[in-house]
């Protein structure tokens, strides 16, 4: 009997330690106290729940949030539990998990509907959704623009190549028919110089 109740001495006295260094803004220090109180105890909602807020303070917030989760499931006290799930929100917002704090908050509202803080932060990050998915959409007209550009430009480089090759193609005929031309008139120069021969035979 003396262990459990010195346990339960030593869970209040580091409880008691980690509130005041807490409060001193001395978050590292009060984590260490309820780090301890969270082993002595760790069934009571004050211990996670302390514990979450000392390493939100230290902007550890994925621990922070596994410490409010657990926090809100060792209570059966509404507001107890809205408490956690309002701090829950808020780790989710700083770590810019939009979708999750919107839920947390409306948690917190269902075991607490007057919280008017848990409204304004609910309704905050309400707004910062509605404006990600304003940017979203913003960033998918733009990349339909540019595809559409790039479609375009390659439709008119496709263009531009086929009236190259069609202009090559007409230059070639034209070279073939030239040479053509030329083939005939050598020929008939050469005819010509043959008669011309031959006449100058006929004279001699």
């Amino acid at each position: 009997f003396i262990s459990v109740s010195s346990s339960a001495q030593n869970y209040k006295k580091e409880l008691r330690q980690g509130t005041n260094l807490y409060l001193k803004n001395k978050y590292k220090e009060s984590e260490v106290s309820f780090r301890k109180a969270y082993k002595l105890n760790p069934n009571e909602f004050k211990t996670p729940f302390n514990l979450g807020d000392a390493l939100y303070k230290q902007e550890k917030f994925e621990d922070a949030e596994k410490l409010f989760n657990d926090a809100q499931t060792k209570t059966k006290d509404a507001k107890e539990q809205a408490n956690a799930y309002h701090n829950l929100g808020n780790t989710y917002l700083m770590q810019k998990k939009l979708d999750e704090s919107i839920e947390a908050y409306k948690n917190a509202l269902r075991r607490n509907p007057n919280d008017t803080q848990t409204k304004y932060n609910l309704s905050y990050a309400m707004l910062l959704k509605q404006q990600q998915q304003q940017q979203q959409n913003k960033n998918q007209n733009n990349q339909n623009q540019q595809n559409q550009q790039q479609q375009q430009q390659q439709q008119q480089q496709q263009k531009q190549d086929q009236q190259n090759k069609n202009k090559n193609q007409q230059q070639q005929q034209q070279k073939q028919q030239i040479s053509k031309e030329d083939a005939e008139r050598m020929l008939q120069a050469l005819q010509n110089d043959e008669k011309n021969r031959q006449d100058k035979k006929k004279q001699e």
